[in-house]
């Protein structure tokens, strides 16, 4: 089957499956949604802070305080999309309709990766300016140093994201399975190896530790990160490597 037609067919798969689509609606509403709460709250709170505080303060970046929650959607939707033809068993009519494994693989990784950068593109840019509205006297303009990298990085990052989670749902090929370790890792893992003193060396080099960085524009007095924002991104983009190229080896090397 020709290039063009798989990617054809992939798009119709993933527009056609109701929880794809809602998973990436859930991504938007809940940044979107937290990103505001944030920024209100921040708002209030800006004269309360330290002087460090007020010194570090990141308006840009304190309207993707939202992506956290919105990533874990992104998570879903990146498992979904590659685990939902195992679970139903179509996984071995696709691989019989399409024998080229590498071509059926990055065929949907691209297609995928194509909605979730404009869904995360268009999410990166709502969220600024609305949380922006929401902090008032203390937001930043987008044409201001740095803020149109972060906002863009922002739709990168969420799309980074999906990419890595349909890498490591290739390899283990259980949904089940692969949100049991993605979701722990991502919410609770990572979060606590970047916040511990004795592991936060560990933890800045994680994917969703070092590609955050491309969505900040200040940067924190006490922040000893050893890269900036597009070395942070560097890293995470090696991560992504990493899973989808695992992904491959292991759908080219074992059965349906």
């Amino acid at each position: 089957m020709a290039a063009i037609q798989v990617v054809r067919s992939e798009w119709t798969k993933i527009r056609s499956v109701a929880s794809t689509v809602w998973t990436l609606s859930l991504a938007v509403v809940v940044t979107l949604a937290l990103g505001m709460l944030i920024a209100a709250l921040s708002k209030n709170e800006f004269d309360k802070m330290s002087r460090n505080d007020q010194l570090s303060f990141d308006p840009t970046f304190i309207s993707f305080a939202g992506m956290g929650l919105g990533q874990l959607a992104m998570i879903v939707f990146g498992v979904l999309v590659v685990s939902n033809e195992y679970s139903t068993g179509m996984i071995r009519t696709s691989l019989a309709a399409v024998p080229q494994r590498g071509t059926f693989l990055f065929s949907k990784i691209a297609v995928a990766a194509g909605l979730c950068l404009v869904v995360g593109l268009l999410t990166s840019f709502v969220t600024f300016f609305l949380g922006q509205a929401m902090l008032g006297s203390h937001r930043a303009e987008i044409g201001d140093p740095g803020v149109l990298r972060a906002v863009i990085g922002g739709g990168l990052y969420m799309t980074l994201i999906a990419v890595f989670s349909m890498g490591v749902a290739t390899m283990l090929r259980s949904p089940m399975l692969s949100l049991g370790i993605l979701m722990p890792f991502f919410f609770l893992i990572s979060n606590i190896l970047g916040n511990v003193s004795a592991t936060k060396k560990i933890g800045q080099y994680l994917p969703d530790q070092a590609g955050s960085k491309i969505m900040q524009v200040v940067t924190p007095i006490d922040d000893d990160t050893p890269y900036g924002p597009w070395g942070g991104f560097g890293i995470m983009v090696l991560w992504v490597v990493a899973a989808v190229a695992g992904g491959y080896v292991l759908l080219k090397k074992r059965d349906a």
